[in-house]
């Protein structure tokens, strides 16, 4: 019997993750298509100023074509395989636990696209505003290559994004039991500290900057502990607990 519960859960994940590949190739095919289109559009809509795109290499444009398209695929896979990890584990949850655990899907990713917006359009041109001042103030001639501009805009933009994934993060944990309000409020001034640490490691080093990027985190940290301390109530409340 449990050579049967093997194979039949080897089965399941395999169909899931056959899924998962299928609609990563689907994607992946609209992000070749659309690539260039997003690309002409970030040239056409600088952030700051007009930065031109030099190419050091053949395989420049390339590379940022095809990661442009991983990226594509990669942002409208990932709801996907999160629901098929959801669905595979269905069986072993409760109705009310299956409820309450669905919305953590949509809701993380709408964080994490709130996240990379941000990031994008606030973080980022800061960034590059604070790396061109500084150009200047040793007069250097300014030359970027696009290979180089499109990896220091990923190392802004998705740590920025993931961190946007801390009330679902928090959330989860209270939903399991190893958070509560409680812990949270005694760990607030670390938490604070670390996230200051965060924000100065993410954003240039100017006072102003530093607090376009901290607060914003602080926020979703105190908007996690209120979010937390709701859930938490209502598990007290619930019949189960009762």
């Amino acid at each position: 019997m449990e050579q049967e519960d093997w194979i039949f859960h080897l089965t399941e994940v395999r169909k899931r993750l056959l899924i998962v590949f299928a609609w990563f190739v689907v994607t992946l095919s609209v992000g070749l298509y659309v690539s260039p289109r997003i690309l002409r559009y970030m040239k056409s809509q600088p952030l700051v100023g007009e930065i031109n795109w030099n190419v050091f290499s053949f395989t420049d444009g390339l590379m940022i074509y095809m990661k442009c398209a991983f990226l594509v695929a990669l942002l409208f896979t990932v709801p996907v395989l999160l629901y098929q990890v959801w669905a595979f584990v269905r069986p072993g949850l409760t109705d009310a636990e299956a409820k309450s655990t669905l919305p953590y899907i949509p809701v993380s990713f709408a964080l994490f696209i709130i996240g990379v917006s941000f990031s994008y359009w606030v973080v980022f041109p800061m960034m590059i505003r604070f790396m061109i001042r500084m150009n200047h103030t040793v007069g250097a001639v300014e030359t970027y290559g696009i290979d180089r501009y499109f990896s220091f805009l990923f190392e802004v933009v998705f740590p920025m994004a993931i961190a946007f994934e801390l009330p679902v993060v928090v959330l989860f944990l209270t939903r399991i039991g190893l958070l509560t309000p409680q812990r949270l409020k005694m760990t607030r001034k670390y938490a604070y500290v670390g996230l200051a640490i965060i924000g100065s490691c993410i954003s240039p080093p100017d006072m102003i900057s530093h607090l376009s990027v901290t607060v914003p985190l602080i926020l979703l940290f105190e908007i996690s502990v209120m979010v937390a301390g709701w859930q938490w109530r209502t598990m007290q409340e619930s019949p189960a607990n009762s």
